[in-house]
């Protein structure tokens, strides 16, 4: 009786853990096409491939399951820097529905194979997925594309009127070590997950990355919870198999045997030329990310891309509109500069003196001496100023906006001022002269 019920409670753990297989394969493969995960293992030179949940069917189905059935009208929004807007919400969950459907179907049509090579060939996409997205992360914080340095605007806008995750960003730009070292962590992570022997001790870092990670980006409401979330438990499923050998060495101070993983082939020699073209192709997803790295950090908008003619935040000295000149404060709403950034060369930004920005398109000519705006919601609006610089750290701008003669005497702020831009490390630290 005692035999027989712990062979059959066996089986039942048998039966689950099968379920819990297909349902992982299912789940994991479709997540993986609908978000970048898959074109990160596909990535080629000139050409990468979609998220699947943003193109035909995948985004048609969203679309249609959130006006049906959660009744949400369109447009709904899936593209830039959020990943958890509702779009990816209800398609995360038609993918878990289909997920757990096409399981029991398996499970039931197939119940009794084991299907130890699936297990094993799916162990080794599980590796190159996570490590192409640590190459793709680890390398954006080394080559810092992911959080630049703190721009111009952000050293003029009040810490009080930015939100968590630009918080975020401006804290790890604001120090390039702190990020090249979790890049490097991430690298790390990626290069031992391209070889067998080391997958354990590369999922053991990539947990702690990604724990990181998922609790700044849950903390500072960062749009990328699901997908930190998903590589975090994809890290965990690859460590399941040594979580009793990894108790017993770090918890219970147990001796334990090595890993056996079936290997992929039934020759050593196939299994030798497996382990070298895995080793292989993780060198090339390397250089493609690095690659990458380097073309966004000087692609436009990128931290090493061109500057403004006029870099700098400018004080602005003395204003007139249609030549009254008296203080910003007295002019109409739109007139009440207090300065005047230009960063990136095709954007000027007016900070008012109640802190609030105002963006413009800029065009900046004749090696600086014109300057002409425009609005990012007409066609039509346009305004044209003349520059002169009698000095290195003077302006004055003169032109016409919104049919007023527009005059501006600007001075230039040096960014040393800046205390985010000065401070730097020291072993002894003298006494704060701000602190109260």
């Amino acid at each position: 009786m005692v035999l027989q019920s712990s062979a059959s409670s066996g089986a039942k753990r048998s039966v689950w853990r099968q379920l819990a297989f297909r349902f992982g394969v299912v789940y994991v493969a479709l997540y993986s096409a609908a978000t970048q995960i898959l074109g990160g293992v596909l990535l080629l030179p000139g050409f990468q491939l979609p998220a699947l949940g943003t193109v035909w069917p995948m985004r048609d189905i969203t679309l249609a399951l959130a006006q049906r059935v959660f009744g949400l009208t369109p447009p709904l929004l899936y593209t830039g820097n959020s990943g958890d807007t509702a779009f990816h919400w209800i398609q995360n969950a038609w993918l878990l529905v289909v997920a757990v459907a096409a399981a029991s179907i398996w499970a039931a049509l197939d119940r009794h194979r084991d299907h130890i090579a699936l297990r094993v060939w799916f162990r080794v996409f599980l590796r190159f997925a996570l490590a192409a997205q640590m190459f793709y992360y680890g390398m954006a914080k080394i080559v810092p594309t992911q959080f630049p340095p703190p721009g111009l605007v952000t050293l003029i806008e009040p810490v009080g009127h930015a939100s968590l995750s630009d918080l975020l960003w401006t804290f790890i730009g604001a120090s390039l070590p702190y990020q090249v070292f979790t890049g490097c962590a991430e690298l790390l992570a990626g290069l031992l997950l391209l070889s067998p022997r080391t997958t354990t001790l590369g999922a053991l870092i990539g947990v702690a990355d990604m724990a990181q990670v998922f609790v700044l980006n849950m903390t500072y409401d960062f749009g990328l919870k699901q997908i930190s979330f998903h590589l975090l438990v994809m890290f965990l499923w690859l460590l399941a198999p040594e979580l009793r050998r990894l108790a017993d060495v770090l918890v219970f101070n147990r001796a334990t045997s090595p890993v056996m993983h079936p290997p992929l082939f039934a020759s050593a020699r196939s299994n030798r030329l497996a382990l070298m073209t895995q080793l292989a192709f993780g060198a090339y997803l390397l250089v493609m990310f690095s690659t990458l790295s380097v073309r966004y950090y000087y692609a436009a908008g990128g931290p090493g891309s061109e500057k403004s003619p006029l870099y700098g935040i400018w004080n602005v000295e003395q204003l007139s509109v249609n030549d009254d000149v008296r203080p910003a404060a007295l002019n109409d709403y739109d007139r009440r500069w207090r300065r005047v950034v230009f960063d990136a060369p095709n954007v000027v930004v007016f900070q008012r003196t109640d802190d609030s920005l105002a963006h413009y398109g800029a065009a900046i000519g004749d090696g600086g001496r014109t300057l002409a705006l425009t609005k990012r919601n007409s066609k039509t609006w346009s305004a044209r100023f003349t520059v002169e610089r009698p000095a290195p750290d003077r302006l004055v701008i003169a032109g016409e906006m919104d049919n007023r003669r527009i005059s501006m005497q600007l001075q230039r702020v040096e960014l040393d001022t800046f205390r985010l831009l000065r401070s730097t490390f020291r072993w002894i630290r003298p006494p704060d002269p701000f602190a109260g």
